[in-house]
């Protein structure tokens, strides 16, 4: 089904709300994907819009060893509410030797377990998804997304201090801390952010730091 350890095609094992959803946005980036659900309604619904489609139990390695799952470069577990489903799937995408393996945690000591048992990379979207929700609730961030090692992007509006000057003028780094990455104006393409780029009213910023110093930045508009 795929070459060894093909990185362009990729493996969704749970076609819920998650996996349906990582699923649906690989084939549309163009990557061939494998979904695979031991729930044969599920699989019925994915089967005339995924390259392939199987309802399996994923918890045998020699199951997934029958599909091909071996040849696969990339995993993405995103089975739900069944844990032990979750972990045993996981510890078999390790023993095949599958080389990436996401996999979705419901909480932060299921996330530690699926690490042990070969996850390269441990996901939570719920937690997440409701952070990024209550950011843009509070109307300072018009987008917001948080990296794991405490770095976060944003997109807000210009503070009243820089408009009307230039970024080097208002000089946002090194009073704030962030990085201004790009500017976008209403109507306007994008424009890479530079020393002499003009901040206007009405301008959106998109700034990238430490999430605590983005947050404190964004707190100015």
């Amino acid at each position: 089904m795929a070459d060894k350890h093909d990185t362009n095609n990729v493996v969704v094992i749970g076609l819920g709300r998650f996996g349906g959803a990582v699923a649906e946005s690989l084939v549309r980036l163009g990557h061939d994907v494998l979904g695979i659900d031991a729930d044969a309604a599920l699989v019925q619904s994915w089967s005339d819009r995924l390259t392939h489609v199987v309802q399996a139990d994923t918890t045998q390695s020699e199951t997934l060893r029958r599909l091909g799952v071996a040849d696969f470069g990339r995993a993405v577990v995103g089975i739900g509410t069944d844990l032990e489903a979750s972990v045993l799937t996981v510890l078999a995408l390790s023993e095949l030797g599958v080389p990436d393996i996401w996999a979705k945690a419901l909480g932060p000591k299921h996330g530690r377990i699926l690490e042990r048992t070969g996850a390269h990379h441990v996901v939570y979207p719920e937690a997440a998804m409701g952070e990024r929700v209550a950011h843009l609730v509070t109307g300072r961030m018009i987008d917001f997304i948080e990296f794991d090692d405490g770095f976060a992007i944003a997109k807000t509006r210009a503070p009243r201090e820089a408009i009307g000057k230039t970024l080097g003028e208002c000089a946002l780094r090194s009073k704030h801390g962030i990085t201004v990455v790009g500017v976008k104006r209403p109507r306007e393409d994008f424009t890479y952010a530079q020393a002499n780029t003009a901040i206007a009213q009405g301008d959106l910023l998109i700034v990238s730091g430490a999430t605590k110093l983005v947050e404190a930045f964004a707190g100015l508009t």
